[in-house]
């Protein structure tokens, strides 16, 4: 609820407006998929805030863990580059990774030296 409010008077209030609010139990861990990565809240409290038929969730917590988006390389690629780079396989993995699985920006990370 919001500070210096009466909580009575403001569920009264939310009545009128047609407003429920309720917390989500048990929440321990809320996670936010993204193509870079994931923001995970932990621990997360989660509100649900119905309004005239439509549903807002909020969040609350701590401040969020970005984990980055770890890029899947295919054995394919490693050979490609390798090859093309005249490198061993693990050099071109180790290249690709830091191009983000980008074939031709791997190939000029090695050969550009």
């Amino acid at each position: 609820m919001m500070p210096g409010i009466n909580p009575k008077k403001m569920k009264q209030m939310m009545k009128q407006l047609g407003m429920k609010m309720e917390e989500i139990e048990g929440v321990e861990r809320v996670v936010i998929y993204t193509t870079e990565g994931e923001y995970v809240f932990e621990p997360a409290e989660v509100v649900v805030t119905i309004m005239q038929g439509t549903k807002t969730y909020q969040l609350q917590g701590s401040e969020p863990v970005f984990v980055p988006k770890e890029v899947t390389i295919p054995d394919e690629d490693v050979m490609l580059v390798a090859e093309q780079a005249q490198v061993s396989p693990d050099e071109a993995r180790a290249a690709l990774r830091e191009a983000n699985g980008e074939i031709a920006d791997a190939i000029i990370r090695l050969t550009s030296s």
